[in-house]
């Protein structure tokens, strides 16, 4: 990351649920990933989840009776997760630290733990690729699958959004690769917009693609919740067309997040 890892996104730990996890969109594209999750990951597993925020997704995989180690490099975010994690009694099950994915070499051991995930673009703020998908891999047991959720390079509602309001640099920011994003009111991080092709690439040298799926396709972007909620009903639908065609060539490649399904390669 360009900037410091951590002030960025401690200033919209305190509101990021609110503005996200809890949203109609949010709470849509997060259940988009957690069928994936379902499918996945499975009782008595130990999985390393890299980026995770508030701690929304390791909270379910726990009460899967899946075992978490759970790294942001937001200390603000971290507290935020023990704040979840304490009154749902899974610190048995969930382990909290304050770690960013380009220090996963602090991690020792190899081999240690059955699978992965980095949800909801966190990769997107990193630019070596390849060094972080060595570390995944070091830590990674033969076989085991990494989920990573990323920004899509083409999303076709924030380029009809943008466009509907005459703002041609944003209908188009995803495809300039790097770009300076706002985090909060005062505060930017750089953002990377990985290329599918770019990706493979960086994993290729350990890991298989095995899937990959659009995780809003049909339902918008967190920044059209207004819309969103003033028509649930419309939004239980555009959930439901998801479901259908995110796994379609065409349409994942039009989707606000791709979810990415990698195996662990044999040494």
């Amino acid at each position: 990351m360009a900037l410091s890892p951590t002030a960025p996104f401690d200033a919209i730990a305190a509101t990021y649920d609110e503005e996200f996890s809890n949203s109609l969109v949010g709470r849509a594209q997060r259940t988009a990933v957690w069928q994936e999750l379902d499918r996945t990951f499975i009782a008595g597993q130990c999985v390393l989840e890299i980026n995770c925020g508030t701690g929304e997704d390791a909270v379910y995989l726990a009460k899967r009776g899946v075992h978490v180690v759970a790294l942001d490099a937001s200390q603000a975010m971290i507290r935020r997760a023990r704040q979840r994690v304490g009154p749902a009694n899974l610190e048995n099950r969930v382990c909290l630290d304050v770690m960013s994915s380009e220090e996963l070499g602090r991690l020792g051991g190899e081999s240690i733990f059955d699978g992965l995930l980095s949800n909801f673009s966190g990769l997107n703020c990193v630019e070596d690729l390849r060094g972080i998908a060595h570390q995944m891999a070091r830590l990674l047991k033969p076989g085991a699958p990494a989920l990573t959720c990323i920004f899509g390079r083409f999303c076709a509602w924030e380029m009809a959004w943008y466009l509907g309001s005459g703002n041609f640099r944003k209908a188009f920011r995803r495809m300039r690769r790097v770009v300076e994003s706002s985090v909060g009111h005062d505060t930017s991080v750089t953002v990377y917009y990985h290329s599918l092709r770019s990706i493979r690439k960086a994993f290729k040298p350990y890991f298989t693609l095995e899937g990959w799926r659009g995780i809003g396709v049909a339902v918008p972007p967190s920044y059209v919740e207004g819309v969103a909620s003033r028509f649930p009903g419309a939004l239980a639908a555009a959930s439901r067309v998801d479901n259908a065609l995110g796994h379609f060539p065409i349409w994942r490649n039009l989707a606000d997040h791709q979810l990415l399904v990698f195996r662990r390669r044999d040494p």
